[in-house]
């Protein structure tokens, strides 16, 4: 995971020395809006209106932030509308690369070798971390956003009218309750697992790991007598939690040492994963290949010899998950 530095790419790890040897996490720096009418959003600038073939996005089928968006382009029918292109899983000396002789990963748009040629096309002298997903613009040829938990809310509404499809992920009536679930999920479990592998001092992997199961502990608990996080209605709450779920026992558990339990060992959890998983649609959107091959090979300071495991058996994940009767009310 390198770095742009006034548009020139540099090959540099996370630095833990001046954190206690924990892993803090930059901040998205190109956070527009799409709207459906191109007014400006809650943050950046105006003109990204919602609009057929206009927009492309670039993930990693490995990323869990990317993969929430695709979840989304999933849930709300944008298929048609947004395309994709998908880095290859292993990523080393240049970040995020494609592979032009797979067709599969290769920028579709303008065949770069590497992501964070999409950067610096969108901003020449963009300085900072180059991730996934990037949100992009072909008609300004400019990155809308590279912030995830903001374009699964402008997937979630802003083409509706272009689509007909008014499903809504962040009801306004559950917003006060969503919002605290998201930052505890975001900062002890969907960071949380980086936080626990990344970490070069034992007190600061101590403290992210206590805090991950106290999180994992606290979900099963709430999920014993409701089908999902808001009761029986799906939110983004719940498809933000979804990514870090399914990769919990293939990566997580032992490549980043989140080892106390799996997600098979909590009865509510592995029964909830299991009915999002199945949900329609979304076991398509799920790529265990690309999952094992990225954290693997891609991190040789916890990996240095890229051993990529066989296992675990991932079938389980197809059994019923026997959840249905929690719910007593229709999904919106």
């Amino acid at each position: 995971m390198g770095c742009l530095i006034d548009g020139v790419w540099t090959d540099q790890w996370y630095d833990t020395s001046k954190s206690g040897g924990r892993f803090l996490r930059e901040d998205s720096q190109l956070r527009n809006w799409i709207t459906p009418d191109g007014t400006p959003g809650p943050s950046g600038e105006g003109g990204f209106r919602a609009e057929v073939d206009r927009y492309h996005l670039y993930v990693s089928l490995a990323c869990p932030w990317a993969h929430r968006t695709l979840v989304f382009r999933k849930l709300k029918g944008l298929e048609d509308l947004i395309t994709v292109s998908v880095v290859h899983p292993h990523m080393l000396g240049n970040g995020w690369e494609f592979r032009e002789d797979d067709p599969t990963l290769a920028d579709e748009l303008y065949g770069s070798e590497c992501l964070h040629q999409i950067y610096t096309r969108a901003r020449l002298e963009y300085t900072g971390r180059v991730t996934v997903p990037v949100l992009w613009d072909t008609l300004r040829e400019t990155i809308v956003s590279n912030e995830s938990s903001e374009i699964i809310r402008m997937l979630n509404s802003a083409f509706n009218k272009l689509t007909g499809n008014a499903l809504d992920f962040y009801p306004e009536a559950l917003r006060e309750e969503i919002a605290p679930l998201n930052e505890r999920i975001y900062t002890t479990l969907n960071n949380g697992v980086y936080r626990c592998g990344f970490a070069t001092k034992q007190e600061a992997y101590e403290e992210a790991f206590t805090e991950l199961f106290d999180t994992l502990d606290f979900l099963e608990e709430r999920l014993a007598g409701q089908r999902y996080l808001c009761g029986n209605t799906q939110t983004e709450a719940d498809w933000r939690l979804f990514p870090t779920l399914i990769r919990f026992d293939a990566v997580y558990h032992g490549h980043f040492k989140c080892n106390r339990n799996r997600i098979v060992d909590f009865p509510n959890l592995f029964g909830y994963v299991r009915d999002l998983y199945q949900h329609p649609g979304i076991r398509n959107t799920v790529d265990f290949w690309h999952i094992r091959q990225h954290y693997h090979y891609s991190h040789d300071s916890i990996n240095p010899h890229r051993i990529v495991p066989k296992g675990p058996d991932l079938a389980p994940y197809n059994l019923p998950h026997q959840r249905a009767g929690l719910s007593q009310e229709s999904l919106l």
